[in-house]
């Protein structure tokens, strides 16, 4: 009999990729990636993973790997861990006839200026925005909306790009760093420029039609958005709860998704909820992880079932509170060293700490999620206990940093 094989469309060298790899194999499958740099994934040898070379923006190659896979393999599932990918997925899903996602939905959805004008018109609070395409644009967008504002490129992912603009200098000079080139996309420069929608900020996660647990998180230093800590379930009265599950899931039915997983993004303001983005797939960075300290409910597990087309189970099991802290350095430079991290995972109640650089690594702060070089995770049955759980772990991991030259930090974070 052939073995089973989950297929899985480029993947995350950390974070939620290797966690699907995991999945898949608790499940009994063989995980085969297929991408466009397998080399990335050599650290994997010990996961048992299999890596092919293939041009992942070509339709046709990936169907003609998948097919020769399927001769040798029992092709029970595929998708993708990377939402850049995801759309690709679906309509190799549709063409091999395996379970997946509406690929139009998921196109339309990572488009944000698509997304944006789709969730107005089905009458979904959002914050105030216009499309821009030159440097004339962005500066009338922002007149009218008023700084600060937002300004983000229309394709992207994880804060790439992102920024707060307090005033005609930051606009200019993040206008021109994203006019200019050096911000990577795989569009063509579209400019987004919003209203900045102040208030708490909250993740709703969501697989099908079901809100399984909302985040909160709080960020770095503006004028960047970096994740700085992350709680699970967010401190929320059950009327707050509420309103955010219900404007979360009416995102669903203005994009038109439902099928499998989904992270919206919110903001309360004095407005209430509003939705800062809606993401078509399950959300980034630790979120999975605390969902499952939290609720006991393993959300990539659950996905990969749907993907092969088993029932899943979306029960709770348990309700603890779960806390990430995200490791975030202060400067630019080449990490020394970094250390502490053993006896902080010795703490009980400490649930993970990963360091994701090595001593010698240079560090070159971007504003956005590849900024964190480490995170520490805490759990117990209440918020209470675990946040000086969470504090004393993080307090005994240190790094040291050396700067770079000042004529080689031309491209530090300000």
């Amino acid at each position: 009999m052939a073995k089973r094989a989950i297929i899985l469309i480029e993947s995350n060298t950390t974070s939620n990729g290797l966690l699907y790899v995991r999945a898949a194999q608790h499940l009994g499958f063989h995980p085969i990636t297929l991408s466009a740099d397998p080399a990335q994934y050599d650290h994997r040898a010990g996961e048992s993973v299999a890596a092919i070379h293939v041009d992942t923006d070509n339709l046709d190659a990936l169907i003609r790997e998948c097919s020769r896979l399927g001769a040798a393999y029992e092709i029970a599932g595929l998708t993708s861990p990377k939402e850049a990918f995801y759309a690709t997925a679906g309509k190799l899903c549709r063409y091999f006839d395996l379970p997946g996602p509406n690929p139009a939905s998921i196109e339309q959805c990572c488009d944000k200026l698509t997304q944006r004008q789709l969730l107005a018109d089905a009458g979904v609070p959002i914050p105030a925005y216009r499309f821009a395409a030159s440097a004339t644009d962005v500066e009338r967008s922002a007149a009218e909306i008023g700084l600060p504002v937002i300004l983000k490129p229309a394709v992207g992912t994880g804060s790439s790009g992102v920024r707060l603009c307090r005033n005609a200098d930051e606009l200019t000079e993040h206008t021109n760093y994203l006019l200019g080139g050096k911000h990577m996309s795989r569009s063509s420069p579209r400019i987004l420029v919003e209203e900045f929608a102040q208030g708490p900020y909250y993740s709703a996660d969501i697989m099908g039609n079901e809100a399984i647990g909302i985040c909160g998180a709080d960020f770095g230093r503006p004028p960047h958005f970096v994740f700085r800590e992350c709680t699970y379930p967010a401190l929320l009265t059950d009327d707050e709860h509420k309103r955010i599950a219900d404007v979360s899931l009416s995102c669903l039915r203005a994009l038109g998704l439902g099928w499998g997983p989904t992270a919206v993004e919110l903001r309360w303001t004095k407005r209430g909820p509003v939705v800062i983005e809606v993401n078509p797939r399950l959300a980034g960075g630790s979120n999975p992880r605390l969902a499952q300290l939290a609720y006991g409910v393993d959300l990539v597990t659950e996905h990969i079932k749907l993907v092969v087309g088993d029932e899943w189970d979306l029960r709770r099991r348990c309700s603890h509170a779960a806390v990430a802290r995200n490791l975030i350095p202060n400067r630019d430079g080449i990490l020394d060293w970094i250390g502490g991290d053993r006896a902080a995972a010795a703490i009980p109640g400490v649930a993970e700490v990963k360091l994701y650089v090595e001593p010698n690594t240079p560090i070159v702060r971007k504003g956005d999620y590849r900024d964190s070089i480490g995170h520490v995770i805490a759990a117990s049955p209440t918020l209470a206990q675990t946040q000086p759980i969470l504090q004393r772990a993080v307090d005994l991991i240190h790094w040291s940093i050396t700067p770079f030259p000042i004529l080689a930090n031309r491209n530090a974070v300000p």
